[in-house]
C-alpha cells in the first residue's frame, strides 16, 4: 500500500522492503529490433522512438551481454557495499527474436542469476505486447524459477486510433491479453504509458491509467512525451505539427493518472529522462525529484491519494510485496 507520508507508491521503497537492500538496474542491449522497423507490421518504427530504441547500442559496440553486465555490476557496487542490480534488457523489442535466441540471451545471464552471493536479484525484460510468443513465455517462466521476473510491455495509450497514428500498430486488447498470459507465467508485469501522445490529451491520460489498473499490471512505468533528435517527431515539431507538455501541465495529468491506479501498483517512473543533446522538447529546467515532489504536493492539495479513483476493485495479479 502508499506510505502515510508519500501519497503514491514508489518502487525504491518497495524495492528496499523486498530485498532489503538499495537496488539499481543495469541496462543492457541485446540487439533486438521491432516489427513496426523491419517491415513485419511496418517500417521506420514508433514516431517518437530515436534509433537507438532508447537503449545503449552496446552490443554494436562488440560489448558480449555477459561483458555489459559485468560492466554494469563493476559501476553499480561504487554506490556502496551490498546494493543489489536488476539486469535490464532495455532496447526495442526484447522478444521479438526466435525462440532459440531468445534463450540464448537469458542463459547469458544465468551464471550471474545464479552465483551464490550475486548482486543480481532480478531480470527485466521490455517488449511489446504483440510479441509474446507461448515459447517465450516458458522460457521467462523457467528464469522466474530461480529469480524475479519483469516483463514490460509498452502500451503507450489506450487508445487504439493513437496508437496507430505514432505507427506502434498493436492495440489495447493485444495488450491486456499479453498481460493476463503473462501473469499465468507468474512474471511482474509492467506496464509503460506517455502522457501528451498527439491525438490523446488529459481524457487519454486518464483513460490509459483506468486500463492500467484494469489489467492488474504490478508496475506502471509513465513519462511525459519527449520529442528526441533522429525520430519521426522531430520533423513534426519543428513543423509545428505537434506540442509538448509543460512541466506543470504535466504534472496535474500526471496527478489524474495516479489517482485513477490501482493503490496496489508500484510506480517504477513518474518522468521522463533523455540528455540534452538528444532532447528537442521539451526542455524543462525540472530535475525528477522535482516532480516527484510536484506529485505529492498536487495530491495532497486534492486530498486525494494513489487509487483514489481508481474503478478496478482488485489489485495487480502479482504483487509480492503488500
Amino acid at each position: 500500500m502508499t506510505s502515510p507520508s508519500i501519497p503514491f507508491r514508489s518502487f525504491a521503497p518497495w524495492l528496499k522492503e523486498r530485498y532489503g537492500r538499495p537496488v539499481y538496474r543495469v541496462a543492457l542491449d541485446a540487439g533486438s529490433t521491432c516489427p513496426n522497423r523491419d517491415g513485419t507490421k511496418g517500417f521506420g518504427g514508433c514516431t517518437y522512438c530515436d534509433v537507438e530504441g532508447s537503449g545503449t547500442g552496446a552490443l554494436k559496440g562488440g560489448a558480449s551481454l555477459a561483458a555489459q553486465l559485468e560492466e554494469g555490476l563493476t559501476r553499480i557496487a561504487r554506490r556502496g557495499d551490498g546494493v543489489g542490480a536488476i539486469a535490464y534488457l532495455q532496447s526495442y523489442s526484447n522478444t521479438y527474436v526466435d525462440g532459440a535466441r531468445f534463450e540464448e540471451v537469458l542463459e547469458a545471464l544465468r551464471p550471474a542469476v545464479e552465483a551464490p552471493g550475486s548482486p543480481v536479484v532480478g531480470v527485466s525484460v521490455a517488449t511489446r505486447p504483440d510479441c509474446i510468443p507461448e515459447d517465450t513465455l516458458a522460457a521467462l517462466a523457467r528464469l522466474r524459477e530461480v529469480t524475479d521476473v519483469w516483463l514490460e510491455l509498452g502500451l503507450e495509450s489506450a487508445n487504439d486510433q493513437v496508437l496507430l497514428d505514432i505507427n506502434r500498430l498493436h492495440t489495447l486488447e493485444e495488450f491486456h491479453d499479453a498481460a493476463e498470459r503473462a501473469h499465468g507465467a507468474d512474471l511482474l508485469v509492467v506496464g509503460h504509458a506517455i502522457l501528451g501522445l498527439p491525438g490523446d490529451g488529459r481524457e487519454g491520460a486518464r483513460a490509459t491509467a483506468d486500463a492500467l489498473a484494469a489489467a492488474r499490471v504490478a508496475g506502471v512505468k509513465v513519462h511525459n512525451l519527449m520529442v528526441l533528435e533522429k525520430t519521426q517527431m522531430a520533423h513534426q515539431y519543428r513543423k509545428g505539427e505537434l506540442s509538448v507538455l509543460e512541466a506543470e501541465e504535466y504534472v496535474q495529468w500526471l496527478t489524474d493518472f495516479v489517482e485513477r491506479l490501482h493503490p496496489d501498483q508500484v510506480l517504477h517512473r513518474v518522468t521522463g529522462d533523455a540528455p540534452l543533446e538528444k532532447r528537442i522538447a521539451p526542455r524543462w529546467n525540472v530535475y525528477k525529484n522535482e516532480i516527484r515532489e510536484r506529485l505529492a504536493a498536487e495530491l495532497t492539495r486534492r486530498l486525494a491519494r494513489q487509487g483514489s479513483r481508481c474503478a478496478t476493485e482488485i489489485g495487480p495479479a502479482a504483487s509480492p510485496v503488500s
